[in-house]
């Protein structure tokens, strides 16, 4: 529970909005317990405190990519809206109960310009804003950390400290976004002074780091207080715009970490290809150590075991999952006698142990057999209610040291790679192409059409081109996947119920590669069924997706092209589609085209009679 005192100093400097808020807060008689790991239900608002009219439960929601602020929702639980109105003007939404460390996880929907944010501790903003098609985002874009403030800074600089997302990475209105928060809590002494700042340890937008160890030397502007606790409530921003919320979960990490004490090592020499009979050894070297590593200066390059023992003070039980890294060689792990990890020739194992509250015996065995590598030992634990931390005075970083290979696309850049489709297949005849915009996709060429899209950075191709390499390329982006599973782009049809091809066997099919046009743009090229077709993709204005014209010469009247397969397609609007679980949009040029969503194998399809021209945005 927050007391009194922690507040009343600054409680004068709070606006008058603030103050009813704060007495909101304190009102509570008591908080909801939050386990380690706690899913909301959203069955009802019990989960919030007093919430205001504005906050209110729905089964579905939908946003018009052209009205401004505007939510319509269907009734039903399960996703928690924000419809503030004249009636229910908005008010911010007050978690019940309290947090410290944790990790907030959750999917969200905006409306055409809508601006939310959560306060993480009712105190640092995470901003949540649509920012669909900003090229460079900044601290009040979504994802971004809000500035701090202070009048006395002077005008037009009152604002500061704020933290820009890395790259934007945000979806159109309408459509269903996903955002991880890794959070830790300020650090207080005895007495109640701060010691250590808070910090976000990481935000993940649509499946990208967007912030990473940013440090927060004090609350964000609009915080419920100046001052800072070491729990306090989540906070949802109500008053400025419709947004909804689903699928929330918090993991609240507010168990004692276990400590490791009093540890001694033994370094014996020798190449060792099983766990040996340490009493029939003889040391070279022996001593102590303040933290666990690998620093010792009798200890050889290789060829050598060391064997550490420790004493491990554990505050709570529960389950305690350990990693262990030995730079070069196997490694053992051992606690009170007990196997936890067993001796393998890998350099990186993972073991898990029920322990209870008091002092353990750990043993440790670092065998290091291979020259180049460096000598190097890591060791980190977790439980449910413990965020993953090191025991040792490195985290076991990779010994290669391999810097990322990175490419940008400063212009309009054609990369040929491998490319895995989050693990549903790996796409072979690949080309890759990146735009200034930032918006980017990969073509089949096997199957003659785009098979994913992505906002942001170009590529990683650390996986490539690193030594060996495997040939294969990552996106850095936010990814949107079009086709998942293989299969042509058109097929011919009997009926529009006939199954579509999988392959291209009888198909005539030929790929014909691409041509360039004077901006290094490529138009890609193919037959199939006698029909030459010409696929050309371009970037939409503002960034908000790409546009796709195929033209083909003279097709045949049972050829069809399929726009769009997932598990959903509903169309919302005349020629206005939205894609699986409201994961994108096709809009087609022509409104009243002979569009057909049919049903194949339980999963929709989109699909239309091949004509002369067909021209079509995926939006996202």
């Amino acid at each position: 529970m927050l007391r009194w005192n922690m507040f009343r100093p600054k409680l004068k400097q709070l606006r008058a909005y603030d103050r009813r808020t704060l007495v909101l807060i304190l009102s509570i008689g008591s908080c909801q317990q939050l386990f380690a790991q706690t899913k909301l239900p959203l069955t009802d608002l019990s989960a919030f405190s007093q919430p205001s009219g504005n906050w209110r439960l729905a089964g579905g929601v939908n946003a018009d990519l052209q009205q401004h602020n505007v939510l319509q929702t269907t009734p039903g639980t399960g996703i928690l809206v924000n419809l503030p109105d004249k009636k229910n003007p908005g008010k911010d939404l007050f978690s019940a109960f309290q947090h410290g460390d944790l990790d907030l996880e959750f999917d969200y929907l905006m409306s055409k310009e809508s601006n939310s944010g959560v306060y993480l501790q009712g105190r640092y903003e995470v901003q949540l804003l649509d920012s669909w098609g900003t090229t460079a985002p900044k601290a009040s874009d979504n994802g971004g950390i809000y500035e701090r403030w202070d009048d006395k800074r002077g005008e037009g600089r009152q604002g500061y400290d704020g933290h820009a997302p890395r790259q934007n990475a945000s979806k159109a209105p309408g459509l269903w976004q996903h955002m991880k928060i890794s959070f830790q809590a300020p650090r207080f002494d005895a007495a109640g002074k701060k010691i250590s700042d808070a910090v976000i340890l990481k935000i993940e937008l649509n499946g990208v780091t967007i912030q990473d160890n940013v440090v927060l030397a004090g609350p964000t502007r609009g915080a419920i207080g100046n001052n800072e606790v070491p729990q306090g409530p989540l906070r949802i921003q109500g008053d400025h715009g419709t947004i909804a919320f689903r699928n929330i979960e918090v993991t609240n990490f507010d168990a004692p970490r276990p400590e490791l004490s009093d540890v001694k090592y033994s370094i014996y020499k020798g190449r060792f290809d099983n766990e040996p009979n340490f009493s029939s050894l003889k040391a070279v070297a022996t001593g102590s150590q303040s933290t666990l590593n690998a620093n010792m200066a009798a200890l050889p390059n290789n060829e050598f075991v060391a064997l550490y023992t420790a004493t491990l003070n554990v505050k709570k039980e529960g389950n305690y999952t350990f990693n262990l890294r030995t730079t070069g060689g196997p490694g053992a792990l051992k606690i009170d006698n007990k196997e936890v990890l067993s001796y393998r020739n890998r350099w990186d194992k993972q073991g898990s142990v029920t322990l209870t509250p008091g002092t353990h015996q750990i043993e440790i065995q670092y065998y290091k057999n291979t020259d180049w590598a460096r000598k190097e030992i890591g060791l980190t634990v977790k439980e449910a209610s413990i965020r993953e931390f090191s025991l040792a005075d490195t985290n076991g970083a990779s010994d290669d040291g391999a810097d990322p290979i990175l490419v940008t696309a400063p212009e309009n850049t054609i990369l040929r790679s491998f490319m895995d489709i989050r693990g549903q297949r790996r796409v072979v005849h690949n080309i890759n192409v990146g735009s200034p915009t930032k918006i980017n996709y990969s073509y089949d060429l096997d199957n003659g059409l785009p098979f994913q899209v992505w906002r942001g950075e170009f590529l990683n191709t650390t996986p490539m081109w690193h030594e060996r390499g495997d040939g294969s390329s990552r996106p850095l982006g936010a990814v949107q996947v079009l086709a998942a599973q293989a299969g042509m782009s058109i097929a011919k049809l009997d009926n529009k119920d006939a199954a579509w091809a999988t392959d291209t066997t009888g198909t005539g099919f030929r790929p014909g590669g691409y041509a360039l046009d004077a901006a290094g743009k490529p138009t890609f090229r193919f037959n199939i069924y006698g029909t030459a077709i010409n696929d050309d993709i371009t970037v939409l204005p503002e960034n908000q997706g790409i546009y796709r014209s195929i033209t083909a010469q003279s097709p045949a009247s049972d050829l069809y092209l399929r726009i769009a397969v997932a598990d959903k397609i509903e169309q919302v609007a005349p020629g206005l589609f939205i894609v699986g679980d409201k994961s994108y949009y096709v809009k087609m040029d022509d409104a009243k085209a002979n569009t057909i969503i049919r049903n194949q194998n339980g999963r929709a399809e989109l699909i239309m009679p091949l004509q002369a021209k067909i021209g079509y945005a995926v939006i996202f």
